[in-house]
């Protein structure tokens, strides 16, 4: 029996640095006395009232905090809310990556990137095999998930085992490989498992979770019914069985395939070159070729599923496309569900598609990657462990799949909704959270990570929301005394020409102002400027109810 195996009394710490009560940003640590493990490094994108921010990372000032501690990261797939954030956090924490070989490979053009690939380490791991680090042993499982190369996680340690599922679902009749390795679980489980940590997205959701197949299938009929049609179809671009099955079907119908969108020519130049794609011969053609093919010979695969507004299919319904316009006679294909939250902006470019004449198909042409509740209850059975730790979702699916462990016999001591930051002490005699850890939101805006926080968000929602006037006095040095202005200069405030009134009133009130200011003898400029800011502040708010940003600026000559 290996060293990791040994049982004792030892307590293992499970920590949430992010990926709880949301969806993305999945991170999570595992501690056993001086060895710290971490499964996934994703991001998640930012919420509307996060105001030019490009993407959301997780604080991980817990493990800057014990980097000797940190061995190495296990990535259970592709998708970035699983691996989005390791360029910014492998600059901080420069430990081993081990993953499936696809994941690896787009982890990879991240890195590259980024400048990355040769200082940091990456670990192709295969299906079966056991990673030895510190108190830990890592065992990668076959699952099936919207994406090829997905793994569970079985994490050996001293006091059990926690299997972790990351992202799956049962496929019986996968696309690409092989379906889940079920065998494995209940051979696991046989063991003895201390915890589950089971992905909750779909929990909700009653059944089975349908194959990735049984899309190919509407695929063909759709290709069936509109033979004199150009067919564009918008999906996830890590989707490489839903893109197979879009291949398949143009050959099937002579058609020539166009990529548009960069992560989708990414993701799709990585699965060819790996072998996880398989592209007929001379069936792609560049973008700029589609006019030398008659339209109903051709098929275009392209990014924008979810409204993005700087995706390609964005930029076509709104004809900014420099490549691809919309014509009355194309067939538009959502291959995808909004994800929550998305909802409007989806319906957006639909109806901005159906202006333009376009036939759109947004019912029906999709499946989920993530397990239904019958799935869960199988992972269960096989697993059989002694608590139950829902991960991955909000805080409603996380119920959800508590509910799921209830109907299973869990009572309420063995299943632990956690909440990101949460440190879950476990072992077999027990499981408790024992305290909390530092997280939250780390934003990146264009090359600043972090330097963008709650205050200057504030500032931006009140510029949104407001505008700003600028107040610009000159002042005499030594005397104090007003040279010129004050002026106002507005921005998303009022337009000032249809305002002349109002900025007229506001320049008395500022003349008044500094006229009282100077018959006081003030000349302290702190004091200054906060009479001026108050002053304009309660006459611009009695006569709009606004409240812009007023920055006074004094000159001194």
């Amino acid at each position: 029996m290996k060293k990791t195996e040994k049982q004792n009394t030892g307590k293992l710490k499970i920590i949430p640095l992010g990926g709880l009560e949301q969806i993305g940003m999945n991170i999570t640590a595992f501690e056993y006395e001086d060895s710290i493990i971490v499964v996934d490094c994703g991001l998640s994108f930012p919420e509307d009232d996060m105001l030019g921010i490009d993407l959301v990372i997780p604080d991980i000032t817990y493990l800057k905090e014990n980097i000797d501690k940190v061995k190495g990261f296990f990535i259970t797939h592709g998708h970035e809310d699983h691996i989005g954030a390791i360029p910014y956090v492998l600059k901080e924490i420069n430990v081993p990556i081990y993953a499936t070989k696809l994941t690896i490979g787009i982890i990879d053009r991240k890195l590259e990137e980024h400048g990355m690939l040769k200082t940091v380490k990456r670990k192709v791991v295969k299906y079966g095999q056991h990673i030895n680090l510190g108190c830990f042993r890592v065992e990668f499982i076959k699952t099936n998930h919207s994406i090829q190369d997905a793994a569970a996680l079985a994490i050996y340690s001293p006091a059990g085992i926690v299997v972790h599922t990351g992202d799956f679902k049962v496929d019986y009749t996968p696309v690409f490989g092989d379906a889940i390795d079920l065998a494995r679980f209940g051979e696991i489980g046989k063991k003895g498992v201390l915890a589950l940590m089971c992905d909750s997205t779909n929990a909700e959701r009653p059944g089975f979770t349908q194959s990735e197949k049984s899309v190919g299938k509407v695929l063909d009929g759709i290709f069936e019914d509109h033979r004199k049609n150009r067919i564009i179809i918008a999906t996830f671009a890590s989707n490489v069985d839903r893109v197979q099955q879009i291949i398949n079907c143009a050959e099937k119908y002579g058609r020539k395939v166009a990529i548009e969108g960069r992560s989708m020519v990414n993701i799709i130049s990585i699965a060819s070159e790996l072998g996880y794609l398989s592209l007929p011969d001379n069936i792609l053609i560049d973008v700029e070729q589609l006019r030398s093919y008659p339209d109903e010979q051709t098929v275009i695969i392209t990014t924008g599923s979810q409204g993005e507004s700087m995706a390609a299919l964005s930029r076509m319904a709104n004809g900014t496309h420099r490549k691809v316009s919309i014509k009355p006679n194309d067939t538009i294909v959502f291959s995808s569900n909004p994800i929550p939250g998305n909802e409007k902006s989806v319906t957006g470019i639909i109806n901005e598609l159906m202006m333009k004449g376009a036939d759109v198909i947004f019912q029906d042409v999709h499946v989920s990657g993530h397990a239904c509740q019958e799935d869960i209850k199988l992972i269960y059975s096989l697993v059989n462990p002694k608590y139950a730790i829902p991960v991955h979702g909000e805080y409603k699916h996380l119920v959800a799949q508590a509910k799921i462990a209830e109907q299973l016999g869990y009572d309420t001591d063995h299943i632990k909704i956690l909440s990101s930051g949460d440190v879950l002490e476990i072992n077999e005699d027990g499981a408790k959270v024992t305290g909390r850890v530092h997280v939250g939101n780390v934003m990146v805006d264009g090359l600043g990570v972090g330097d963008v926080g709650n205050i200057v968000l504030r500032d931006r929602q009140r510029l949104a929301e407001d505008g700003i006037i600028i107040v610009v006095m000159t002042l005499e040095a030594g005397s104090g005394q007003l040279l010129a202005g004050p002026d106002i200069v507005s921005r998303g405030f009022v337009y000032v020409r249809n305002s002349e009134s109002l900025m007229d009133e506001a320049k008395c009130v500022l003349d008044d102002t500094m006229e009282r200011l100077t018959d006081n003898n003030v000349t302290d400029w702190g004091k200054i400027k906060t009479e001026v800011k108050d002053a304009l502040g309660d006459f611009v708010w009695k006569e709009t109810k606004r409240r812009p940003m007023i920055i006074p600026i004094i000159m001194e000559v």
